[in-house]
């Protein structure tokens, strides 16, 4: 029996065997057109945007003048080459940063005995789920050249020290500790994975400890390195909470800011920023298209057939440095934000005078929290926020679910189409991804456009390539032989997966819609261009509070959304261990 056959009866005659291959074929054309319908619709109407100045909103796409006058315009615009040289800059430097961060702590978790690993595992991973723009925020208040309260720290410490975080060097050193994570998981799995004989037969021959890691240790895991390196570059490369909060003070434009810019001018640009947003694309996806060619130009096999055991490098007393190491990256990443945020949340005017103002309970009150949710948008954004985040599980843990387990579970022709269209929006920032939904259906009446569907939609497309990843490990993990004796008893193809695959791919289905579930809540860029006041989401709304100038009602919401984002989280991991535990009871 193999994992094409749908059922026993598949084969006892050769009319159901041609239906069952019939059925088989429907599947996969069903699949194809959603993810035509979902990735390339839309790049297609981006790319017809770019090449003609026809106006979405004012005259439909009834009048096409196709040209490429829009992309020698943007390409000969020095204001698109100093955004693309910004980009670049504070990605690498960004990049750069992060790999330090990540590959440190992953060295430190996996390969040596430092005390409390897995709490210093749990804190490199904090950061990821902090969303950018709350991220930013929080470093604005902490960092602002003239009000942060850092520098307000140094004043009062009489010291001569300043910190500017509106700066590239701002840009470079958040992005830095907040995509770190990106590294330390691709890095401490190549790390536990690596034999360990290899260390000790290049310490046999003489070398230190320290010049093993770099000599040996690093090389072997250049994969995972350069895997983590790329994703994180190119994460950055589509983020614009970070580049909007930190850089707009400081005249610094990145790409993806302008083409915000362009949209939001009067008349809008849309053609300009369609242009712009595919450049973009084409730079993300050159990169990951440099990162397939890096990894397989060489082989880095590291593990062997033989059982071993990651070894763990006594440090004797360095381990306690490097456990502070830890504390130091938990205060100034989560702490040191959490109680600007705080501060600047309940104090009614951030402005403090003294370190004994500081501690003024007087100067504290609920008053901007009082604010906010006086705005009739606040409640509407957290409802809609609940909504598309909701339906974008819902629909992404679906489409994941079927796009997985055709491609892992079985043979059928065209799952390699389904595989490739299922991976292709992992080179399309969420920026371009909402532009294109923008083109896609902002001139069609009777269209998707000013609906929560519409956010979901372009949710479930950004963010497919991440779910399909999440539930491709836990149906590799099920062995063949489970659905064949299914198969063998008379189940069929669909009573199969009811009874056996997806109980038993439970944890990684919860696991994967959670995942759904907080990316979307944290979405920004593809939210910016297809809301309106109606589908006010909570991550816009912040933006617009940051935009508005009060720092407090910003301050405010972005605890709203922290503590919102926390409890779900809590809940998530709950009900996925309650599921795991469901499954290895039944087993």
């Amino acid at each position: 029996m193999t994992a094409e056959a749908v059922a026993p009866s598949a084969d006892r005659t050769g009319r159901s065997f041609s239906l069952a291959r019939w059925v088989r074929g429907g599947w996969v054309t069903l699949l194809l057109c959603v993810l035509t319908f979902l990735v390339i619709y839309p790049m297609a109407m981006l790319l017809l945007g770019a090449l003609t100045n026809t106006n979405p909103v004012v005259h439909g796409f009834g009048v096409l003048d196709l040209s490429l006058d829009n992309f020698v315009a943007v390409l000969a615009n020095e204001n698109v080459h100093a955004a693309l040289f910004n980009s670049l800059i504070a990605c690498t430097g960004g990049t750069a940063l992060a790999v330090v961060i990540g590959l440190t702590f992953s060295w430190i978790v996996v390969r040596t005995n430092t005390p409390w690993k897995g709490f210093i595992a749990a804190v490199s991973m904090i950061p990821l789920f902090v969303p950018p723009l709350v991220a930013a925020v929080a470093w604005s208040i902490l960092g602002s050249p003239k009000t942060g309260l850092i520098n307000t720290i140094f004043r009062w410490a009489g010291l001569d020290w300043r910190i500017d975080l509106y700066s590239m060097s701002g840009l470079i050193v958040v992005f830095g500790m907040y995509y770190a994570p990106y590294v330390y998981m691709f890095t401490a799995s190549a790390l536990r994975n690596m034999d360990p004989s290899l260390e000790e037969a290049s310490e046999i021959a003489g070398a230190s400890a320290f010049r093993t890691l770099f000599t040996v240790t690093f090389p072997l895991i250049a994969p995972a390195i350069i895997s983590g390196m790329l994703l994180s570059f190119v994460v950055m490369l589509g983020i614009y909470g970070i580049p909007a909060v930190l850089g707009a003070p400081a005249n610094i434009s990145v790409l993806t800011t302008y083409i915000f810019k362009l949209t939001a001018w009067n008349p809008p640009l849309y053609n300009t920023a369609a242009a712009v947003a595919i450049i973009l694309m084409v730079v993300t996806a050159g990169l990951v298209v440099l990162q397939q060619r890096v990894l397989s130009g060489r082989s880095y096999a590291t593990v062997a057939g033989k059982a071993f055991r990651p070894r763990s490098l006594d440090l004797g007393a360095w381990r306690w440095l490097t456990l502070g190491l830890a504390f130091v990256y938990l205060f100034v990443v989560v702490v040191l934000p959490t109680l600007a945020l705080i501060v600047a949340a309940f104090r009614k005017f951030l402005f403090i005078r003294d370190a004994a103002s500081l501690f003024d309970m007087k100067q504290y009150s609920m008053v901007h929290f009082d604010s906010v949710f006086d705005n009739p948008l606040t409640v509407r954004s957290i409802i809609n926020t609940m909504e598309v985040g909701i339906v974008t599980a819902l629909l992404g843990g679906v489409l994941a679910f079927a796009i997985g387990y055709t491609i892992n579970r079985t043979r059928v022709a065209g799952r390699g189409s389904i595989d490739v269209l299922s991976t292709l929006p992992v080179a399309i920032p969420g920026l371009v991804i909402g532009v294109a939904y923008l083109w896609a259906w902002i001139g069609l009446p009777g269209g998707l456009y000013g609906t929560i569907w519409i956010l979901a939609l372009a949710f479930v497309a950004r963010f497919m390539p991440d779910t399909v990843k999440a539930l491709s490990t836990s149906f590799l993990q099920i062995h063949k032989e489970l659905e064949e004796a299914a198969w063998i008893c008379g189940k069929s193809l669909l009573g199969t997966i009811r009874t056996i695959v997806l109980p038993l791919a439970s944890p990684g289905v919860i696991a994967a819609m959670t995942l759904l579930f907080v990316l979307a809540i944290r979405e920004l860029g593809s939210s910016l261009f297809l809301y309106t006041s109606d589908t006010m989401v909570m991550a816009v709304l912040l933006l617009d509070y940051y935009e508005g100038g009060n720092t407090g009602k910003t301050a405010a919401f972005s605890l709203v959304q922290t503590v919102l984002l926390a409890v779900l989280i809590g809940i998530a991991n709950w009900l996925s261990r309650d599921s795991a535990g469901s499954v290895g009871r039944t087993g």
